[in-house]
């Protein structure tokens, strides 16, 4: 069910997501959201941690990818390191 909305953007750039959309996405106080703008358009999408069950289903489709890429521990921990500055 898709609801629509208008809001307004306060002086300080806050913008308060009506109660409806609160309600249907289930936000409490606190969420956390990407931001991401482009010309006339600005999407918000709402970060939630994964449950265990669904990090651990996220490891093992990575690793059965990781192996079919041939990739091993060291190549991991290269890209790793490399990512960090420590080459």
């Amino acid at each position: 069910m898709q609801t629509i909305a208008t809001t307004k953007m306060s002086s300080k750039g806050q913008v308060v997501i009506p109660e409806t959309i609160r309600e249907q996405l289930h936000l409490e106080p606190g969420a956390q959201f990407v931001v991401v703008g482009e010309n006339d358009v600005v999407i918000l999408k709402s970060i939630a941690k994964p449950s265990m069950m669904e990090f651990d289903s996220l490891i093992l489709r990575m690793r059965r990818q990781a192996k079919a890429a041939g990739m091993k521990r060291f190549d991991i921990s290269t890209a790793i390191a490399k990512v960090r500055g420590r080459k």
